[in-house]
């Protein structure tokens, strides 16, 4: 029997495994150093929180692997012989197999600053990594103050997380507002209001110089690059993006770059090898996507097109519209198609913006200047339905259809109030909308 083994059990990993299993009886292996079952990576803030426990964010009961025949082995791999088909394990032991599936996401980019190595410092990618919070910063009493490196998804994710349990929380942001390597000036800096509004200190145009440490090795201290200032902290959030996890693949003969080289259908440099999710990078970026992209659905798309490949119904990876969503404390946030911060922006890109006057809610949609084609949205603090975006950009709607229609998008509920009529007027004020 045909022995598929996969390193890495999340939304990748998992998900080509349960499709390979709805298609075939080939013998299934997912390997694991993080966890015994597969969790929602997503919800790891809510476990902190404690809005959820742990096993609440495991999709699958315990009985599910059994009864589909998969087979899990908790050990960490320390190499890949591509020669002789094997794994070998830290433990000690290894594995043989017929194709392999490596699926083992990422790790988080620290960049070698000093002080790294002190207990306190850490990111916020894995279980592991909400264990360490726990212990590290379990209240305002053990730990009174922390500082985030960076700013992004995670790091607003961590800062909402030490902030419900009173810890004074200081984030060195290297931009002047938040986020702006995603997003338009204006967004960014209404999101820096909003977590300013939660109690953040945040430092903007502020870089790390270094982390201090006391006499046991652990953390006292950052010193900011700029002024050589000192923060008292007990916690340091390394939130400064992720990187694929590849190191395991020394010496393998795989080819890599920041991640491992994969083409359309998810093949690597080598025979019967393949990579899927975060640790994947396309040789042929897909559009405006970066070549990794360490995104929960583009895993879970991955997971599914290879499948069908392993399967002998050979598919190509295709992700289709850009989107994502996040929530930023209270704001939760959507995007759809392309919307470009200043630095990636193109001369043929224009964007037409409307904030609520409650600095809660805000859209940005892009289009193009001269066909007028709807490229674009991000919406702040207001729901709206994938479906439709997704249609209308394959569609290649213009934008006064867009503007004019966004009702049909409204995901609110029933009762939350409309801001439809407010943005078609403010767009009208600054350009005709046309029949």
């Amino acid at each position: 029997m045909e022995h598929i083994v996969i390193i890495g059990n999340g939304i990748a990993g998992v998900t080509a495994a349960r499709h390979i299993r709805k298609e075939s009886d080939k013998k299934i292996t997912l390997i694991s150093a993080e966890a015994d079952y597969f969790f929602s990576r997503t919800a790891l803030m809510y476990v902190y929180m404690g809005h959820m426990r742990w096993w609440d964010i495991e999709p699958y009961e315990s009985y599910f692997w059994k009864k589909n025949d998969l087979n899990l082995k908790n050990a960490y791999v320390e190499k890949v012989d591509t020669d002789a088909k094997t794994l070998h394990f830290a433990e000690g032991d290894a594995m043989h197999y017929d194709k392999l599936i490596i699926a083992s996401g990422s790790t988080t980019n620290t960049f070698g600053s000093e002080g790294l190595d002190l207990n306190g410092v850490q990111g916020l990618v894995t279980k592991q990594d909400l264990e360490k919070l726990e212990k590290n910063a379990p209240n305002k009493k053990e730990c009174p103050n922390a500082v985030i490196v960076g700013g992004g998804l995670i790091g607003v994710e961590m800062a909402e997380m030490l902030r419900t349990r009173g810890i004074e929380v200081t984030m060195l942001v290297r931009e002047d507002a938040f986020w702006t390597s995603a997003l338009p000036k204006p967004e960014a800096e209404m999101l820096s209001r909003h977590i300013q509004s939660h109690g953040v200190d945040i430092r903007h145009e502020t870089n790390l110089d270094k982390i201090l440490g006391d006499e046991n090795g652990n953390v006292r201290a950052v010193v900011i690059k700029e002024t050589s200032e000192e923060i008292p902290c007990k916690v340091v959030g390394i939130t400064t993006g992720v990187k694929p996890n590849i190191t395991f693949l020394k010496d393998s003969g795989i080819e890599t770059d920041k991640g491992i080289l994969v083409n359309r259908k998810l093949e690597t440099s080598v025979k019967d090898v393949y990579a899927i999710g975060d640790c994947a990078q396309q040789r042929e970026p897909i559009g405006n996507r970066p070549p990794v992209e360490a995104v929960w659905y583009t895993g879970r798309i991955m997971g599914e097109t290879l499948a069908q490949t392993i399967c002998d119904n050979p598919w190509e990876y295709n992700p289709g519209n850009w989107f994502n969503s996040a929530k930023f404390f209270d704001i939760e946030y959507q995007t759809y198609g392309w919307v470009q911060p200043k630095r990636r922006r193109k001369d043929s890109e224009a964007q037409f913006h409307w904030k609520c006057k409650s600095d809660l809610r805000c859209i940005t949609v892009s289009y193009h200047t001269e066909n007028k084609q709807f490229l674009g949205i991000n919406t702040f603090g207001i729901r709206m339905r994938h479906e439709v975006f997704d249609r209308w950009l394959n569609e290649k709607r213009d934008v006064d259809y867009v503007i004019k229609h966004l009702k049909k998008a409204n995901f609110d509920p029933e009762f939350y109030r409309k801001y439809e009529k407010e943005i078609l007027s403010a767009y009208k004020n600054q350009q005709p909308v046309t029949a």
